[in-house]
């Protein structure tokens, strides 16, 4: 497989040197370009013609002026839809749709015919403009649209948009989020530089939305093009300077709660044949992370990031782009109130970078060749309190370096019905981990118990069959092999070093047949993977769309997949042997973690009403046999891949927009995933609650959500005037952890498990009698344990695989409001905004106890005023 990837990518490259050049430059990665001339009937041409790029649903808007030959070009345009207008006066108007698949430049010739009267030219958009008519069910967002919808998390911008604009994500903490009912399974292609790994601020740093011009995030079948972790696809393409003869860029400074602040500087400068842009941003909070408590508590962070992007046209059929980026984190991890008066002090820190390079090789009028070599790197350091002891119920460390490098080649080729691209991939994946560990809390892991399940320490007991002759009872949970790392009874830190590199190899073909009525995407995929395990896989691909007369599209598709084990303490996870984390550390398994198998089928529709609103709904099923999740150390950002039997994932999501239309436009976005996973379990280091993970019958996981969704107005009554947005945010609820609940009515149950800070989070409540630090509960019977932040199941009726607990339901209310160009200036513009998250303060929880993902509560509300100049 990596001979033939090989020897793929040369042919492409000898080949592309005998093909005959075309005048028209390309763009690869994840854009394209729209090139013109316009004419008048004899074939002389217009200059000074206007030429509008628009795609009504995105909101994507170019504009552009032919030059003195009539020639035009727009350059960086994402793979979509698009209506395209020409106006000039004394002419007609003229009106052309484009559909863009490929990185194959779109040249056209358009003439235009003398106005027999004075008329008035108005660009029409009609409903056939508003239907995508894709195989690959998807999102379009323009960013200089969306940076006007209100978002809580300023530092993952760009996860707050993938969360808030695409049906069918459910939203976590610290900018994670669930696609399709499976855990953060992503793959954000930036440019046409895939990456694989997490993007939450648990894990890297992630680049500023400031640097995005647009993104097209595909949840439906996915093309054959991209591999690893695809129940989610996000194209994203980054701001350029090609053709700004004159720099432009901004300034924007941001000041909110909790001492927010934050500045971004961009600018962009070129000419037809080179550009650059340059973002530099600055974050400073004092609730950089999600926190376990309502109340902030030692939650204060910063971030610095650096992007620019150098394009080069050396000649008429060479494109030549590089990005850089480069980014450092340091963040307090929030602490419980119980662990804020130990004084505990864990922090962390990530730096970042990336350098990829790519070339664009037009080979003639319908194909081109596209080569992405990059580099990038993840480095994670944790380190514990000065006092370690102030850390409970442990101490921690880690030191973790990830580094993936590749080179991808491509050929794309445009004619007809056809839409063909075909490529190999080449990927390596180098990972260093450093880990410790130390228990400091002397009831945490308890030998013995009182009679009331309450943990106690038995001087001299280390084994529970001794409890008895104490006057204690064993504990059940206790777990033998952590005894050694228990440094409150004479045990050791825990200590682990590891390497590893994975090798990646991909072949791959896939055309999007365009005929008539039908969309027709048809492809394979290759893929081998050769880490800690070794998998290859041979993966068809289709999808099909029918448009009615009706404005219908009907789409249908199927896909066979391989996800690869998540990277992010891979090699920890999979450690096994005698003692290794198998006897050791309660992790459940004894080898390391494999690629997986899935099938997945997806169906759905396209409606346009009107030439204003359309709706988007598609029904999904996957079944993958070894699927993945992440195993949660504390509630901290320390997690470990997990590996289940396999799971059985069905779901629907949908979209209604409301196209801009007297100063109104809006969207929902819905969802719906029923995640059953199956025991067992393999790799990870279990320190919550691992009920599941023993069990034999099958489970909702925490990533199943009943319903979500995402609803945004927005209103501007005037041009130039104020505009005012309004956002409703509903989550039914993921699956929680631990919690309380009785197997039998009238028979109390035990919460001394709990600790007090933990029964006080969720507000429990006996009888009418809430937990306190100070007076915690005890137990309760069923019919009196309430909680206003989790749905506890009524005695009896709790199932692990239709009724489990949940976090409670939330409705989030987020309003903005602002002011473009205040002071009216051609040149020089002012813009300010007002954005107030979390209007009415409410408390709610992301998650609970979650062995996959801790306890974490939603941002109180927070008002942030924004200023931006722009030049």
């Amino acid at each position: 497989m990596r001979r033939a990837a090989y020897l793929l990518t040369l042919a492409i490259i000898f080949l592309c040197f005998l093909a005959k050049p075309s005048s028209v430059r390309g763009q690869g990665g994840t854009g394209g370009s729209v090139h013109g001339t316009v004419v008048d009937a004899t074939g002389a041409s217009i200059p000074g013609a206007t030429v509008e790029l628009v795609n009504p649903v995105s909101g994507l808007h170019r504009t552009t002026t032919t030059d003195a030959s009539g020639s035009f070009s727009i350059l960086n345009v994402p793979f979509q839809s698009y209506h395209l207008s020409i106006t000039a006066p004394g002419f007609n108007a003229v009106h052309h749709d484009i559909k863009l698949f490929t990185p194959v430049p779109v040249d056209l010739n358009l003439p235009m015919d003398v106005a027999t009267s004075n008329t008035t030219v108005t660009v029409s958009i009609d409903s056939g403009d508003l239907l995508s008519g894709n195989p690959s069910y998807h999102t379009n967002i323009d960013m200089s649209k969306f940076n006007q919808v209100p978002d809580d998390d300023a530092q993952n911008g760009l996860s707050g948009a993938i969360t808030l604009a695409s049906p069918g994500i459910a939203a976590d903490s610290n900018g994670m989020f669930h696609p399709l009912g499976e855990h953060a399974d992503t793959t954000i292609s930036m440019d046409g530089e895939p990456d694989s790994d997490q993007q939450s601020r648990n894990f890297t740093n992630q680049l500023t939305s400031h640097a995005i011009q647009s993104m097209k995030i595909i949840n439906g079948i996915i093309p054959p093009e991209y591999g690893d972790k695809v129940s989610l696809i996000v194209q994203t393409t980054t701001k350029s300077g090609l053709g700004d003869f004159v720099p432009t860029g901004s300034i924007t400074s941001t000041y909110g709660s909790f001492g927010t602040t934050s500045l971004d500087v961009n600018i962009a400068e070129g000419s037809n044949k080179w550009g650059n842009f340059v973002d530099m941003n600055g974050l400073n909070g004092g609730r950089f992370m999600d926190t376990p408590e309502f109340t902030v508590i030692h939650a204060h962070g910063n971030n610095e990031n650096f992007f620019e992007r150098i394009d080069y046209d050396p000649t008429v059929k060479d494109t030549l782009h590089l990005d850089l980026n480069a980014a450092r984190t340091w963040a307090q991890n929030p602490n419980q109130f119980d662990q804020q008066a130990l004084r505990q002090d864990q922090r962390d820190q990530i730096f970042t970078y990336n350098i990829a390079g790519f070339w664009t090789h037009v080979l003639n009028a319908r194909s081109l060749f596209d080569v992405n070599t990059y580099i990038r790197q993840d480095n994670f350091h944790y380190y514990p309190s000065a006092n370690i002891f102030a850390d409970t119920p442990a101490t921690l460390s880690q030191s973790r370096r990830l580094q993936n490098a590749g080179i991808h080649a491509d050929y794309a080729y445009a004619h007809g019905i056809h839409n063909i691209k075909a490529g190999a991939a080449l990927d390596q994946t180098v990972l260093n981990e450093g880990f410790g560990f130390g228990i400091t809390s002397a009831t945490y892991n308890a030998v013995c118990q009182k009679p009331d399940g309450t943990p106690v320490v038995a001087p001299g007991v280390t084994n529970p069959s001794q409890c008895v002759a104490a006057g204690y009872q064993p504990n059940p949970n206790f777990l033998p092999g952590e005894l050694q790392y228990d440094l409150t009874r004479n045990g050791h830190f825990f200590t682990f070093k590891g390497r590893t590199d994975i090798k990646e190899e991909a072949l791959y073909f896939q055309d999007n047949i365009v005929w008539k009525n039908w969309q027709i995407l048809v492809g394979a995929r290759g893929d081998n993977y050769n880490g800690l395990t070794r998998k290859y896989m041979l993966e068809p691909r289709a999808g099909v769309t029918y448009q009615l007369p009706t404005g219908t599209v009907i789409t249908a598709g199927y896909a066979r997949l391989m996800p690869t084990p998540y990277n992010e303490n891979l090699i920890l996870s999979s450690y096994t042997g005698n003692g290794g984390l198998a006897n050791n550390l309660g992790a459940f398994g004894q080898h390391a973690l494999t690629p997986a198998t899935r099938n997945q089928y997806n169906v759905g529709l396209q409606q346009g009403f009107g030439k204003y609103v359309v709706v988007s709904a598609q029904y999904f099923w996957k079944y993958t046999k070894g699927d993945y999740d992440f195993d949660v150390i504390l509630n901290t950002p320390l997690t470990f891949p997990i590996q289940w039997k396999k799971s059985d994932i069905t779901g629907a999501d949908a979209e209604i927009t409301l196209v801009p239309v007297h100063g109104f436009s809006a969207y929902t976005t819905m969802g719906h995933s029923h995640s059953l996973f199956y025991p067992p379990e393999i790799g990870g280091i279990i320190f919550n609650n691992n009920t599941n993970a023993v069990s034999a019958e099958p489970f909702l996981i925490d990533h199943d959500q009943v319903y979500e969704q995402n609803s945004h107005v927005q209103y501007q009554p005037k041009a130039n005037g104020p505009w005012y947005g309004f956002t409703w945010r509903y989550e039914s609820g993921l699956v929680a952890g631990n919690v309380p609940f009785g197997s039998t009515p009238g028979v109390p149950i035990s919460l001394t498990y709990l600790t007090p800070d933990q029964q006080q989070q969720i507000k429990l409540s006996c009888n009418g009698v809430y937990a306190t630090l100070n007076a915690p509960l005890t137990s309760c019977l069923p019919s009196e344990l309430k909680s206003p932040l989790v749905t506890i199941p009524k005695a009896g009726t709790e199932t692990p695989y239709s009724n489990p607990p949940r976090v409670a339901p939330r409705n989030l209310f987020d309003m903005d409001a602002g002011w473009d160009n205040v002071f009216r200036r051609s040149r020089y513009q002012t813009n300010l905004s007002l954005t107030v998250t979390n209007v009415t303060n409410k408390a709610a929880l992301y998650n609970y106890l979650s062995t996959f993902s801790g306890t974490h509560f939603v941002p109180p509300r927070m008002i942030t005023a924004q200023a931006t100049f722009n030049f």
